[in-house]
């Protein structure tokens, strides 16, 4: 991939856009099948199987990383890939946002870890939090500090280790995430790239999807392991992802029938489907990655995304739906022309 003009270029261009110039991926080594996960539960006493699995969320396996590796680890070489697929090298970025929940430390953050990683040096960077949303928030920022000026070049992340916060005696959680990271450059372009955003968040909602811990004089408060209530989690996520998705279609002057690609976050099959059936999509423009990485949180979206660009399902000109749905309770959707 190439950038559609040279970032200095925008000085003088008129309008300013910004647009996906190259997509990159990572998944760790460790990949656990379900039958695996069902020997690793058998071990604590509790069952579970591929159907059960397979029927309930569309998940076949997931990648875990190994111990030391953390989530500035994985995002790497995401971001490596993303920079040569883009034309580019980390002294043309300008801006670095890693969308994480699960970060290599309290601070500095994952951002900065990841810019000394990679010799970027010199360029604003930050961590942002909106859980399995967190991408689709974190490309929203980065288009609305180019569209202003506020930068040229921007590297945005989306990078976790689900399995450090994931309980191994809750069978109805520990078998649904997986640890990975996916990457995005985003440049200033006179042509259009994303066409509209829109983020949204509900607090109400905070108990049904947390890790109710925090760190306190040395010690863990709380608990430190991931809590779901999958019911109500599914039921708010498929109202909100197709009001989001109709919202930016409506605010770029598009309709349904101009995607080509729908790209959601890689929970649960089912929220999925019923996504892309609300939008009148069939299913074959459903980009689905879950069946092999689980949920990865915020690196979901730009694992999909990359895998359905270097598959060449996505290419240049295709009108494509990004959406986000997780924790606090946050969501969100992405409308672009890759």
């Amino acid at each position: 991939m190439n950038p559609p003009s040279s970032p200095s270029a925008q000085a003088v261009s008129g309008t300013r856009y910004a647009r996906i110039t190259g997509t990159g991926s990572h998944l760790p080594p460790r990949r656990l099948s379900n039958a695996d996960m069902a020997a690793l539960l058998a071990e604590r006493g509790l069952e579970t199987s591929d159907e059960w699995i397979v029927e309930r969320t569309g998940i076949r396996a997931r990648h875990f990383a190994a111990d030391g590796v953390n989530a500035s680890d994985l995002a790497l070489p995401a971001a490596q890939a993303a920079l040569q697929a883009a034309g580019r090298t980390a002294d043309d970025v300008d801006l670095i946002i890693v969308a994480t929940s699960t970060p290599d430390m309290v601070f500095p953050s994952t951002a900065c870890i990841l810019q000394h990683k990679l010799g970027a040096n010199g360029c604003a960077a930050f961590d942002l939090q909106a859980v399995c949303s967190g991408f689709v928030y974190a490309l929203t920022v980065a288009d609305s500090m180019i569209r202003a000026g506020a930068a040229k070049c921007a590297l945005v992340v989306g990078a976790e280790v689900f399995s450090r916060i994931l309980d191994f005696n809750d069978r109805t959680t520990c078998v649904l995430f997986g640890d990975g990271a996916g990457a995005v450059v985003l440049e200033a372009s006179s042509e259009p790239g994303i066409l509209a955003t829109d983020l949204h968040a509900d607090g109400k909602h905070v108990g049904i999807l947390c890790v109710p811990g925090t760190v306190s004089g040395g010690s863990v408060l709380g608990d430190p392991l991931l809590k779901m209530d999958g019911q109500a989690v599914f039921k708010l996520a498929v109202g909100v992802l197709e009001s989001a998705a109709r919202t930016v279609l409506e605010k770029a002057g598009r309709t349904e029938a101009d995607l080509d690609w729908l790209i959601p976050h890689q929970a649960n099959i089912r929220i999925m489907q019923g996504t892309a059936k609300k939008l009148k999509m069939p299913l074959d423009k459903l980009v689905v990655t879950v069946d092999e990485h689980g949920n990865t949180s915020a690196a979901s979206v730009p694992l999909a995304l990359d895998s359905a660009v270097r598959s060449g399902r996505v290419k240049r000109g295709d009108t494509v739906m990004l959406e986000g749905v997780g924790g606090g309770f946050t969501w969100g959707a992405v409308l672009l022309d890759f």
